[in-house]
């Protein structure tokens, strides 16, 4: 049986999602040059060594989904997160508009076979939460054919069978200013670099924006449960939003695999006489 997330990490309570306050606006996207944020490599260390423990014992999973407008660095966030993660266990995807099977199908057929396994830690760049989010502003069937309320119900069932199972959601929002917002998309037309990013979605995901922030907010306030919460982090300084939730996720896998499993004193006795007979000291 999974344990509520807020009981074990009191550290991102402090970015929590407030359902009383369900507007983006009424959270940073930016710290003030004083407030602090904890050291990024010690999280990235603690992730690396964390993780590795998570995975020798396979008892639990962790499920990390990354949110936000186009260009709030989910990308640049998971990849960060990695830095020391053992590949072994560790997997990130990314989802997109459905496509094909996937609008033929339940919107979380989509992403189930992607889960973690007991031991695993997986990074979803965005999830099934698009599902009550993207696909209000674009519709991939037929707009009078969905019911809201019941894909949130789905989401909080779902998300809820998850925990109850073994799996811990870390879910997190990267909160961007329209300022910001704007910057970075200019940005990326004036790095050759970074062009092949922009696509036509972009510009009416930036003529929507407010759109589909109002959807996310609703979504938000639909599917946070004491089993798998929503966390707004600042996302107009990158290295301020991957500090704060690199030492989320170190917190969170502390609590998971604090210790390597105990060794097999019997299987460490017979590899030494093996070893031994074959002359090896």
């Amino acid at each position: 049986m999974g344990k509520d997330f807020m009981d074990v990490s009191p550290f991102a309570s402090s970015w929590c999602f407030d359902p009383d306050r369900p507007r983006f606006r009424d959270y940073p996207t930016l710290l003030d040059d004083d407030e602090e944020v904890p050291a990024l490599e010690a999280s990235l260390e603690e992730i690396g060594e964390y993780q590795r423990r998570l995975w020798a014992n396979r008892k639990r999973a962790l499920l990390v989904v990354v949110h936000g407008p186009d260009t709030s660095g989910k990308d640049s966030l998971i990849r960060t997160l990695a830095t020391y993660a053992d590949p072994a266990g560790f997997h990130a995807w990314s989802f997109s508009r459905p496509q094909g099977a996937e609008v033929r199908h339940d919107f979380l057929w989509r992403v189930t076979p992607y889960l973690p396994g007991l031991g695993e830690m997986v990074a979803f760049n965005r999830s099934h939460h698009e599902a009550v989010i993207a696909e209000r502003v674009w519709p991939v069937r037929a707009p009078d054919s969905y019911n809201w309320n019941n894909r949130y119900q789905s989401i909080r069932n779902f998300e809820r069978h998850l925990v109850q199972e073994g799996t811990t959601i870390l879910k997190v929002w990267q909160n961007l200013s329209e300022d910001e917002h704007r910057r970075r998309l200019l940005k990326r037309l004036d790095k050759p670099r970074k062009r092949w990013k922009f696509d036509k979605s972009d510009i009416d995901g930036w003529a929507r924006r407010a759109e589909y922030e109002a959807f996310a907010e609703q979504a938000m306030a639909a599917t946070h449960t004491p089993e798998a919460p929503w966390f707004v982090v600042p996302g107009d300084r990158k290295p301020q939003a991957r500090a704060i939730v690199a030492a989320m996720l170190a917190e969170q896998l502390r609590q998971l695999a604090p210790d390597y499993p105990a060794e097999d004193e019997a299987v460490l006795r017979e590899y030494r006489q093996l070893l031994a007979r074959n002359g090896v000291s």
